[in-house]
């Protein structure tokens, strides 16, 4: 399996840290507003790549932040008149109820910058003790000079990075490269006690004190936007390997933009669709087909058109589901005519998760599936034939997270399947009154919810 590395501009074989096992972690959101189609992106590209390195016989640690302390989040509670953590539990729980609608798989940690902030002074105390990072007026700085090979990831030259993102202007910097650690607690501003004095860390240590937490010193795949390139994921290689003096991460994978017209979808530009809206408009599944038909790696143009052009393509999958369960026959040896398309989807997903080439594949396995269908499924053994072929190709698309309801006869509307992810989210609230309503609502439609240890169950009311 090869997979693109930003570091180096080139495909390398993935080779885990630990034999057999995946270690990985993605940027989430800062969470001061509803997440739009751009994060579904990076969502559905992740759990894409979580999914099929699974699917390959990894043991996959996936790790995924909040980011819920921000200059954003402050600014957003100070116009509502209302406490920041408000804000980001508001924005959390509502992000958590979108990864449940785009049928995103949970990571296996899911932590919050504020619940690490004693990590990030342990690692900042360790970061000035060592000479790279200094104190000025109650604020950290992290020199950049004293990382030489600062500037790696990005490729950027000194001169670029001197005007780069995010780096504000302080004449206090010793250069103004220099990215702040820590952030002296000002009015009105929630604040953490540190050896410093009052204050709260800045934004790129987050994320490398709970890589650190959760994955280790040096783990295999570090991702997210490409916008995170620099500074964010720059100077978390800065901070960590000055420390450690291992690579931070084996492999750096970024996801495309979506742009909106001929500009990055973004919340600070006003110019985003939530992920809620399309999911309603587009449904889930058509949303995860038009995202996956680009490579991860390339520019989206968002497209109301395409999106619905992915849902049609889509029920000539689903129609195959259709048919298999109602033929009620329990799948057999998998014909010879079918044995090769696995070979070639997994040879399509390890080419740097080649997901336009391995949807191919599953276009090309329908279109065989459809023949052998059409061509009359009159005997056991055709029939059994068929819904083998169908078992095959729910399997491969579970690989990238579709066809989820496999074949099912009797399968629930996605009307149903939407009210039992928005229960599943009150349930994570504590929102018990809500979760009741949920449950009534689901019943009046004719099914009934069971919850046990491994999520929800549906059955058919009285059934």
């Amino acid at each position: 399996m090869k997979i693109y590395n930003t570091m180096t501009r080139s495909k390398e074989e993935l080779v885990p840290l630990v034999p057999g096992e995946v270690r990985m972690y993605s940027c989430g959101v800062t969470v001061y507003d509803l997440s739009h189609v751009g994060h579904a992106r990076m969502l559905i590209v992740f759990d894409m790549i979580a999914r099929y390195l699974r699917f390959a016989g990894y043991r996959v640690t996936f790790v995924r932040n909040f980011t819920d302390i921000d200059d954003k989040i402050i600014r957003r509670a100070n116009q509502e008149g209302v406490p920041a953590r408000e804000i980001s539990e508001r924005y959390i729980a509502a992000f958590r109820e979108d990864v449940l609608a785009l049928g995103a798989l949970p990571p296996e940690a899911e932590p919050k910058a504020t619940d690490h902030v004693p990590e990030m002074i342990g690692h900042i105390e360790r970061l000035i003790a060592a000479r790279h990072a200094y104190v000025v007026d109650g604020d950290v700085y992290f020199e950049v000079r004293s990382f030489p090979p600062y500037g790696k990831l990005s490729g950027k030259n000194l001169e670029e990075l001197l005007v780069g993102a995010r780096v504000e202007v302080d004449e206090r910097k010793r250069d103004p490269r220099d990215f702040a650690l820590w952030k002296s607690a000002k009015p009105g501003e929630p604040s953490w006690p540190s050896p410093w004095g009052p204050g709260r860390p800045g934004w790129h240590i987050e994320c490398s004190a709970m890589a650190m937490r959760y994955l280790g010193e040096s783990f295999d795949i570090h991702g997210g936007g490409e916008d995170l390139i620099f500074p964010h994921h720059e100077c978390e290689i800065a901070q960590t390997e000055a420390l450690t003096r291992k690579p931070f991460a084996r492999l750096w994978v970024h996801n495309g933009f979506i742009n909106m017209g001929k500009e990055k979808m973004s919340k600070s530009l006003g110019n985003t669709l939530a992920i809620r809206e399309v999911v309603k408009r587009h449904g889930a599944e058509a949303l995860r087909l038009w995202i996956l038909g680009t490579h991860y790696r390339h520019l989206l143009e968002w497209s109301d058109e395409r999106v619905e052009e992915a849902g049609r393509a889509l029920s000539r999958l689903t129609r195959l589901l259709d048919d298999a369960a109602a033929l009620g026959a329990a799948p057999g040896t998998l014909p010879d005519a079918f044995a090769g398309f696995a070979g070639r989807f997994t040879a399509a997903m390890n080419d740097d998760f080649n997901t336009p080439q391995a949807l191919g594949v599953l276009f090309d396995f329908s279109r065989a599936l459809s023949e052998h269908r059409d061509r009359g499924l009159t005997t056991p053994a055709a029939r059994a034939g068929f819904t083998a072929g169908v078992a095959e190709l729910v399997r491969l698309a579970g690989a990238i997270g579709l066809l989820q309801r496999g074949i099912e006869a009797g399968a629930p509307p996605a009307e149903v399947e939407r009210l039992v992810a928005e229960r599943t989210a009150a349930r994570g609230r504590r929102d018990w009154k809500r979760s009741d309503e949920l449950r009534a609502a689901i019943q009046q439609l004719g099914w009934a919810v069971e919850d046990t240890a491994n999520g929800p169950r549906l059955t058919r009311a009285g059934g």
